[in-house]
């Protein structure tokens, strides 16, 4: 990408189709990806089909990093992004558009780590997944027939952002400070524990509830002090709770 190294990271949830596999490598080769991540792949993604699609891309599959689980495929980024193109999405998820978000992202000088998360060929990402990104993209398509193919739709946004960096040129550039997914998932963990233990959540609600607060997270734009605070009030009080002696 020109004008600003994003340190792109294409990230693959359980991709179940070879070619598709293929085709977004050649893609990542297209638009200087810089990495491309694979979460419990489907299917063989070192596949002659994968690797015939792949054509310049081929590099990106050979030097591909496979990971079991989303948290740990983006929680070296400090931006996470995804994707979302089903119809049965919670009515408190916000998505936005590929123009729109990648404006966004041209706002700041610099992104040091981003993740985009693109889901499953067949059924996307869940909602408790998407809890992962900052913020959702969503191609709008025709009603009729809205789902796109997985590298279709891997083509639109790695375009859309190509597009947003190269014309912009604004020199009042903010800086990047949001709480990253890593930050905002290991709060929202502490806070979870610390609510358990003193009563105001049940454990078999408890996820829902702080579900609901990682949205308000995400929706408020966290920065990296303002998550801080946040952790260090809750390690302020377990320290109460274990110095306390009942009293």
């Amino acid at each position: 990408m020109n004008n600003k190294n994003f340190n792109l990271k294409v990230v693959l949830v359980e991709p179940n189709g070879p070619i598709n596999v293929g085709s977004i490598a050649r893609l990542c080769s297209n638009f200087d990806v810089t990495e491309l991540r694979i979460v419990s792949p489907k299917c063989d993604i070192f596949s002659l089909e994968a690797k015939k699609m792949a054509l310049k891309g081929q590099r990106y599959i050979d030097n591909c990093k496979i990971f079991n689980n989303i948290e740990n495929s983006i929680f070296d980024c400090d931006l996470v992004l995804a994707t979302c193109g089903r119809a049965d999405l919670s009515n408190d998820i916000e998505c936005e558009s590929p123009a729109v978000i990648s404006k966004w992202i041209s706002s700041f000088k610099k992104i040091n780590n981003l993740g985009i998360l693109f889901g499953r060929e067949d059924r996307g990402l869940s909602n408790n997944e998407l809890l992962f990104a900052h913020k959702i993209f969503n191609i709008k398509t025709s009603n009729n027939y809205p789902s796109l193919n997985l590298s279709h739709a891997v083509s639109i946004i790695l375009y859309e952002l190509n597009k947003c960096s190269t014309n912009n040129l604004k020199k009042d550039l903010k800086v990047f400070n949001l709480a990253s997914s890593k930050q905002i998932y290991e709060s929202s963990k502490e806070l979870e524990e610390m609510l358990i233990r003193t009563g105001y959540l049940l454990e078999h609600t408890a996820y829902a509830k702080i579900s609901k607060f990682k949205k308000f997270m995400l929706k408020a734009d966290t920065s990296s002090h303002e998550i801080n605070v946040l952790r260090g009030i809750v390690h302020q009080i377990n320290w109460f709770l274990n110095n306390s002696n009942g009293k």
